[in-house]
């Protein structure tokens, strides 16, 4: 199991973890940004990290794993490769509401891994959480590869990461990068603000 500056060594080396001036999802700006979306580009570091949240919930009888769409996708396919079980995702309908499509299911009774591959506020989270109760299905937790809080209760339930950080962001105009001026903001995320 990676502690966490194993894991962090294995963020940097691999560009998932980035030092600079970073425009948010949310606007706001920081100087660190995770993408995670690096880490299931390359299978052998895809698994050592999964391997490792896995590990965390060894003690439990795990029926299935779900993520929200997109960012989770790959990454449920993993946990649920590892832990030897089905794996489904979550998407948005019409009506931006997390739902089952694709035929996929969750029977009252079963024991659900919720996964996400970086958790800052939880949102998308607890949407699937919310989901998987109207189901009748149990919660195990939720398990992600990054814990962007530094360990803040997000959820109701168990909450495992293998790397957790608390990460500074900042209003624009109380952002000290641009008070510096030495370097614009990039917005390397996957979604248009």
């Amino acid at each position: 199991m990676l502690n966490n500056a194993e894991a962090e060594k294995l963020l940097k080396e691999n560009s998932v973890l980035l030092n600079g001036h970073f425009l948010l999802t949310s606007g706001r700006h920081s100087d660190t940004y995770l993408q995670c979306a690096r880490v299931f580009q390359d299978p052998k570091l895809s698994e050592i990290f999964c391997k490792s949240l896995a590990e965390k919930f060894d003690d439990e009888k795990i029926d299935i794993v779900i993520g929200p769409a997109i960012g989770a996708i790959l990454m449920s396919y993993e946990m649920s490769r590892i832990l030897g079980v089905k794996n489904i995702f979550a998407e948005r309908d019409t009506n931006s509401e997390m739902t089952l499509r694709r035929g996929f299911e969750l029977k009252p009774g079963q024991k659900v891994l919720v996964v996400e591959d970086v958790v800052t506020t939880g949102g998308s989270v607890k949407e699937v959480l919310k989901l998987v109760e109207n189901c009748g299905a149990e919660i195990v937790g939720v398990g992600s590869i990054v814990d962007r809080t530094g360990g803040e209760k997000v959820f109701d339930c168990r909450f495992e990461s293998v790397y957790s950080a608390k990460v500074k962001s900042y209003e624009k105009d109380n952002c000290p990068l641009c008070k510096e001026g030495n370097l614009p903001p990039i917005k390397p995320g996957s979604r248009k603000i």
